[in-house]
């Protein structure tokens, strides 16, 4: 992923009013490891239940506000596999709900899906393969896992972006 400024991000969100990507708490933006990310995604630390996902998309960068399900009363949640990265040896994935874009989301149109709660997704893509992922280990097999993850993130990440962005 290309490195964004504050203003970039701000103007990409394409489900959120100018106040709401205005008064968005970014993250550190010089300490993210840019190179390795296929998409920025963050937790709001004022507003716990928001949180923000940036990719790019066709070439620009698209942004997306999304509402994170809130703890069960329990405090304990239930184990559930991220519908990006696919990961299942780290991930604590959440609901994610983000409003359409446009009318549809004025009319309270939304699409969820679950994602890893702290949006390691391109951390969990790049772990080594298993040895049932990749058979007895050799080098370029790995590779190849580890790059079709990365491709699979990429494509189911900005599938949902897409899908938020239509205007049904």
């Amino acid at each position: 992923m290309n490195a964004l400024t504050e203003k970039q991000i701000r103007a990409s969100f394409l489900n959120a009013s100018r106040r709401e990507a205005s008064q968005a708490v970014l993250p550190d933006l010089d300490a993210v490891p840019w190179e390795q990310l296929e998409h920025l995604g963050w937790r709001d630390r004022r507003a716990p239940l928001s949180a923000y996902v940036v990719l790019e998309l066709d070439g620009e960068p698209t942004g997306v506000l999304l509402r994170a399900s809130p703890a069960p009363a329990s405090g304990r949640r239930r184990s559930a596999m991220c519908s990006w990265c696919r990961d299942l040896s780290s991930v604590s994935a959440t609901l994610y709900v983000a409003r359409r874009a446009g009318s549809a989301g004025r009319d309270g149109n939304t699409l969820g899906t679950l994602i890893c709660e702290d949006f390691s997704c391109s951390r969990n893509v790049r772990r080594p393969p298993t040895s049932a992922e990749s058979g007895d280990g050799i080098e370029a097999v790995a590779d190849q896992v580890v790059a079709e993850r990365i491709a699979g993130l990429r494509e189911r990440s900005a599938q949902f972006v897409r899908d938020v962005a239509a205007t049904r």
